[in-house]
């Protein structure tokens, strides 16, 4: 299904039979397909409502470059939208869904009746010496090949340097998520989420590199009321590696 969601194509959807109201938010570069597995396994007790974000599915691309307050405002117009209750809804959010969440809740945007994140984004870890270093060396290359004698002549070398220093996500998107991206990764939402009240449960991957689980500590630390389950031997998409354990657990969570 479409809409209109912030004046862009917004594709959605609304599925399950239960009494219980949950919001999907997915993650960069994903959309609502991901979560086909949790919408089967849950639809007797859930109703889904799920959208996908700017430039991912079926949804129109942003014209320009969003920060994290635009998503957030994306998401409370579809909630709108969709006549959603978000203080008696359950929020699952994986990745960048997550980090929205946490900044609708942390702001007191939504006070949802339970939150499920799933390796989610929105703490920004130190950075190692290697990483430092090669953000450093790009920033170099970019500013040199910027300069206005050689700037009309380096097109190609400028993408060649961003293939070799960006990561595969970076890589893949058009500038305008580009941009984008880079203003979601910078941002860190460690003070904000410790105003989350609601109950809040995480489920990280032991092995995920994307969003370590040092991330899913510090969160859990934050917020008072807040459970932490780590399934063994799975990455970023935790949930869909192991499928079968991870709806057992929000099926115990969300009743």
């Amino acid at each position: 299904m479409e809409t209109q969601i912030c004046g862009l194509k917004t594709e959605y959807m609304i599925s399950g039979e239960g009494d219980i109201p949950v919001v999907l938010l997915h993650g960069w570069g994903s959309s609502f397909d991901v979560y086909k597995g949790i919408i089967s396994g849950l639809s007797d007790r859930c109703k889904f409502y799920a959208v996908n974000f700017p430039g991912c599915g079926g949804s129109e691309i942003m014209k320009e470059p969003w920060n994290i307050d635009n998503y957030c405002d994306f998401v409370l117009e579809f909630l709108s939208f969709s006549g959603v209750d978000a203080d008696k809804a359950v929020f699952i959010g994986h990745s960048h869904g997550g980090r929205v969440i946490l900044a609708l809740a942390g702001n007191g945007q939504i006070e949802p009746a339970k939150i499920v994140l799933l390796d989610s984004a929105g703490i920004v870890a130190e950075k190692s010496k290697r990483q430092k270093r090669r953000a450093k060396n790009f920033k170099r290359i970019k500013k040199v090949l910027s300069l206005p004698l050689i700037k009309n002549f380096s097109g190609g070398l400028l993408d060649a340097a961003r293939r070799h220093y960006g990561s595969a996500d970076y890589n893949a998107a058009p500038p305008v998520l580009r941009n984008t991206m880079v203003s979601l990764v910078n941002t860190d939402l460690s003070d904000k989420i410790s105003d989350i009240k609601c109950p809040t449960l995480l489920i990280w991957g032991e092995n995920d590199t994307d969003t370590p689980l040092s991330s899913a500590e510090i969160i859990k630390s934050k917020i008072a009321d807040s459970g932490l389950c780590v399934i063994k031997g799975t990455g970023h998409f935790s949930f869909c590696e192991k499928p079968y354990e991870a709806l057992a657990i929000l099926r115990a969570f969300i009743k």
